[in-house]
């Protein structure tokens, strides 16, 4: 089990009272790279991709159509908070975030962060991963491994639903709503 860290990550993230911190989540397939790229553009922060602080071995288990376990995930997530507390300004990060554990770890690192979760159906997940190109370590065969370890995200603090199956740039128009409506953006001013 994904144990949090409240010691030394804590501490360090007591300088982050000003910006912005968002990390929209999902299974993959879900479209949270994209519509972390169109956050981040529209609030002109940083954008993260979380897939690039996986280590090799994470890497070469998906490859091999092997799912991550916790245990795979806990210097990944270590590596992600840091990687948020370098922004001071703020930052956009595309994580899965599939358990609660995940998310309290990495709201140990940032105080104030912010998910979108992006629900999709399996059936479209399973035909977005199909269609990517480039060489994407994820394969289609891995999509129900993730649906079976999502926890639901309702309840949490700051965290918006979307339909990930709505065009990005809409999605991207209410989650800046409700950015503002909850006023983070005045909280980071």
């Amino acid at each position: 089990m994904i144990q949090a860290q409240l010691s030394a990550t804590s501490a360090s993230s007591d300088h982050l009272g000003e910006g912005l911190w968002l990390i929209v989540m999902g299974v993959a397939g879900c479209g949270k790279s994209t519509l972390a790229r169109h956050l981040a553009d529209a609030l002109k922060l940083t954008f993260i991709e979380g897939d690039q602080f996986h280590p090799p071995e994470n890497i070469e288990k998906m490859s091999q159509g092997i799912a991550l376990d916790d245990a795979d995930r806990e210097g990944w997530l270590d590596r992600l908070g840091a990687e948020l507390r370098s922004h001071p300004g703020g930052a956009v990060l595309a994580c899965s975030a599939l358990k609660r554990a995940y998310r309290a770890r990495l709201r140990q690192a940032v105080k104030r962060l912010c998910f979108v979760h992006l629900n999709v159906t399996q059936d479209l997940a399973n035909a977005r991963v199909q269609a990517r190109s480039g060489g994407h370590p994820f394969p289609s065969s891995l999509v129900a491994s993730q649906f079976a370890t999502l926890e639901d995200s309702r309840g949490e603090e700051r965290v918006l639903q979307l339909d990930g199956a709505v065009a990005p740039p809409a999605m991207c128009a209410k989650t800046i709503e409700w950015i503002d409506a909850q006023g983070l953006r005045s909280e980071a001013k």
